[in-house]
């Protein structure tokens, strides 16, 4: 019997209003804005009196805007009539603002307010789409090991110095060993079950008074790992505070990241932001001016120091011992010396570093500390006539002053400039990046090209829609008609889902789309032609349809099944565009599997069905 539960049509109901509230934000085209955030809460405001400034600025530069409003959320909206305006008032606005405020590039919804009370949103449009820059940076591996083994061979002399071990040296050894030589008459056991406790993933070997600690392959490809994981958590503490609308951070390989700022095209600042790399170094000093003059001249500068120079070029003997780094620091704010006037950064580091701190002041009060300000910005270089992207790193001692007491994890840093103290602070609180990268690719795709994009995705959808909705129309009739409804409401499901989850729609996307309305199809053909079958072999036509139906679900289940597979294959093993086709596949073969199945025999129940309905034809 051709029979439909109740319920079930109560369920299609729900899914199609559903599917309707939520699809529907995508109707509402989007106002290009640029929105202001404060960049701290310590006194920075966004009120009725930013948004007044905002506005004279604007109608000085003669930028139209749609309207200028502080949000709930404490930010500052500016809707404006097209990109280009965005983009202008995006580029004045920063400079104005200063620090004290982020300026995003966004996208404002016009959706009803009902639609933003019910949480509807559109989907986010990828870079394909909106436009942006695209960048792929490699990380230098090689300077991360080299970074954390110098960093073991502190940890090693700092084990045995807290533990009372005598040591005379601790090298390394390329990037194979630590090499410790303890000294006489040092309690070797000691020293090994010591070291042993610190670094457990290091094997140890000893000959007479040489302790040898090799690092394992195992250990240096931890480090790379590491080193990755902790420059993309930085690169997104970055781009949060850089206020990018919807950014795509991610690995890509073993050694490359891949950076996608949808709405922005800027990309000077964009690598600005992202690529230079600051940080302080806090090392004891060693001598005084004189004996820096003297080493240098007679090329004879201590094994345990290094000569820095300060702004006026002044050497200057540090040592090799690194104190605290970037990666102890946990916030840094600009400030001004009350005293002097003059500009600096004010510190926290973590447990580790307040504690190394310590220990140094307490037993170097009277003594000096150097501050090295460390610099690390991307370049392009010439090199036979070829582009070669290389790293400039910059070093100079900012300052050398006299430990006039002990500190521990809070202090305050002078010696730099009002703009280096911002944006030290800024890339300070983002995180240090474990190794420095490089920029091996970037492009941009413009505003115009992303409208065209979406023009023409959304016309393939529309033409690959409408030529299925035609030949069911003609070729099954009512039962193509029947098709045509369910085929409707699964591209209404598509869209709601995929704008309730927040997937990203790229153009790869459009074309999972356009695949999930043919394998829609597919289902729906499936169907039809079983009921054709079951009508030629003189079945009644209300049987023709149940056993249509009933016969046709299993090879449906079992076809989308296999395909299911390939999408969660493609979105679990691919990157970028594989992911954003796979996502909109991925869902559009679970709604297609709803409506062919479920809510084409509801309606086909609806229109065939009863006990008292005797039928002699079908138009299929």
């Amino acid at each position: 019997m051709l029979t439909f539960a109740r319920w079930k049509y109560f369920v299609i109901l729900l899914v199609l209003a559903v599917s309707v509230i939520y699809a529907l934000p995508n109707a509402y085209p989007q106002d290009p804005s640029v929105q202001i955030s404060a960049a701290r809460s310590d006194g920075v405001q966004v009120n009725a009196s930013l948004a007044k400034k905002v506005e004279s600025l604007l109608s000085q530069a003669k930028i139209p805007s749609k309207s200028i409003k502080v949000e709930d959320q404490g930010n500052l909206l500016v809707r404006l009539e097209d990109t280009d305006q965005q983009t202008r008032a995006a580029d004045l606005l920063r400079p104005q603002l200063g620090n004290d405020y982020v300026v995003a590039l966004s996208l404002a919804p016009t959706a009803p307010a009902w639609l933003e009370f019910l949480r509807a949103k559109p989907m986010p449009r990828g870079l394909d789409l909106q436009g942006g820059v695209h960048f792929v940076m490699q990380v230098d591996q090689a300077s991360a090991i080299d970074k954390r083994l110098d960093a073991y061979v502190e940890d090693v002399r700092s084990t045995l110095r807290d533990n009372r071990v005598p040591y005379t040296s601790v090298v390394r050894r390329g990037n194979e060993a630590l090499v410790a030589t303890l000294g006489t008459g040092a309690d070797t056991a000691k020293a090994q079950t010591q070291l042993r406790t610190a670094f457990p993933t290091l094997t140890q070997n000893l000959q007479d008074q040489t302790l040898t600690l090799e690092v394992p392959q195992a250990e240096l490809q931890r480090i790379s790992l590491e080193a990755i994981e902790q420059n993309l958590n930085t690169l997104r503490n970055r781009i949060n505070a850089f206020g990018v609308a919807e950014p795509v951070i991610q690995r890509q390989g073993t050694d490359r990241i891949v950076i996608q700022l949808p709405g922005l095209q800027d990309t000077v600042e964009a690598k600005r932001q992202i690529g230079a790399t600051a940080t302080l170094e806090f090392r004891a000093v060693i001598g005084n001016e004189a004996t820096a003059d003297a080493a240098v001249r007679d090329r004879s500068v201590p094994p345990d120091a290094r000569v820095y120079y300060t702004e006026t070029k002044q050497p200057l003997l540090l040592s090799k011992r690194l104190l605290v780094s970037g990666e102890q620091l946990v916030n840094a704010q600009p400030m001004t010396d009350p005293q002097d006037g003059r500009q600096g950064v004010s510190i926290t580091l973590n447990s580790v570093g307040g504690q190394r701190m310590l220990d140094h002041t307490l037993e170097n009060v009277g003594k000096r500390l150097g501050i090295v300000y460390v610099e690390q910005t991307p370049i392009t270089a010439i090199v036979d006539g070829k582009e070669v992207q290389t790293i400039r790193t910059d070093e100079r001692v900012i300052n050398s002053a006299v430990i006039q007491g002990v500190f521990g994890k809070s202090f305050q840093t002078t010696g730099l400039s009002a703009e280096e103290s911002k944006a030290l602070a800024s890339q300070l609180k983002s995180g240090a990046l474990a190794a420095p990268m490089i920029f091996v690719e970037e492009r941009v795709v413009g505003p115009s090209l992303g409208a065209e994009n979406v023009k023409r995705g959304t016309m393939a959808v529309a033409y690959s829609f409408i030529f299925a909705l035609s030949f069911f129309l003609i070729y099954y009739r009512m039962f193509g008609l029947i098709t045509c409804m369910a085929l409707v409401l699964n591209l209404l499901m598509v869209v709601a889902l995929m704008s309730i989850v927040g997937a990203t729609m790229s153009l790869p996307g459009f074309a999972g789309l356009a695949l999930s309305v043919g394998m829609s199809v597919d289902a729906n053909v499936l169907i039809n032609e079983r009921i054709r079958e079951e009508l030629r072999a003189g079945i009644p036509p209300q049987t023709a349809i149940a056993t249509g139906y009933d016969k046709a679900s299993g090879t449906i289940f079992d076809s989308n099944m296999t395909a299911l597979l390939a999408g969660v294959a493609l979105y679990a093993f691919g990157t970028g565009p594989l992911q954003g086709f796979a996502i909109t596949m991925i869902v559009g073969i679970l709604t297609s599997v709803f409506t062919a199945v479920t809510v084409s025999r509801g309606i086909a129940t609806l229109i065939y069905g009863g006990n008292r309905r005797k039928l002699k034809s079908i138009a299929i």
